[in-house]
């Protein structure tokens, strides 16, 4: 995944005291939302629902501890506008995802 990519050039860049707690949260909740895509992609369609969903859980705490690390100053504005730019993106494909398969199965809305 290109995004894991942008932030892992990131990383070693964050100050030593965000990058140990923030940093390290961020990139295992990241590491988690790409296997979970990964996942869902070569389950049958009666099972992709719960990690799409699960995915765009994590996507959204992604963002929400990235906003956080940009709030204490420990990433830079243009680099924050770089990654949420590309998980919002990835935010947008995960919805459209999950709109489909509630299409598909709308029995499954309610869950």
């Amino acid at each position: 995944m290109a995004t894991y990519k942008v932030w892992h050039e990131f990383l070693p860049h964050i100050p030593k005291d965000a990058r140990y707690t923030l940093g390290t949260k961020i990139d295992g909740l990241f590491v988690e939302t790409v296997e979970l895509i990964f996942t869902a992609t070569y389950l049958g369609k009666s099972q992709k629902f719960p990690y799409v969903q699960n995915a765009a859980t994590k996507l959204d705490l992604v963002k929400f501890f990235l906003q956080i690390l940009w709030e204490i100053n420990a990433l830079d504005n243009k680099k924050y506008i770089r990654i949420s730019e590309k998980l919002n993106e990835i935010g947008r494909m995960l919805g459209g995802w999950n709109r489909q398969l509630n299409r598909e199965n709308p029995a499954r809305s309610g869950e």
